[in-house]
């Protein structure tokens, strides 16, 4: 099975830090927009809303749903689209476990943490 890590060639540096997010049990999801594409490290095992707040604590709150697709998906697909139309891109809820290599956009309800605010 592909992960993320492996698509890459390797230096020697390269090699140690995999070797590294092995030993210490760790992993990474992408996330992206129209000007970049950013990799956020996990412990594996991560469930979807705690990788969310990752990003920021408010997605985390007010998480609704991870929508997925595998990065060699995507890969072999070519783009997003093309994952959708081959049935590969997928909604995920709370229990959720996060896999090396993932690419999500989290939906939230941005109000999630305003109860919470107005109480202090």
């Amino acid at each position: 099975m592909w992960n993320a890590i492996t698509l890459f060639s390797f230096s020697a540096l390269d090699k140690i830090i995999v070797q590294g997010y092995k030993a210490l049990q760790l992993e990474y999801f992408f996330t992206s927009g129209p000007d970049e594409v950013k990799a956020w490290t996990i412990q594996k095992g991560t469930k979807a809303p705690q990788a969310a707040g990752k990003i920021h604590t408010d997605f985390e709150k007010g998480f609704i749903m991870a929508e997925v697709m595998k990065f060699a998906d995507f890969k072999e697909e070519g783009s997003e689209a093309s994952v959708k139309a081959a049935g590969k891109y997928r909604q995920q809820g709370r229990n959720y476990v996060v896999e090396d290599g993932d690419i999500i956009f989290f939906k939230f309800n941005a109000g999630a943490g305003l109860k919470d605010a107005k109480k202090k």
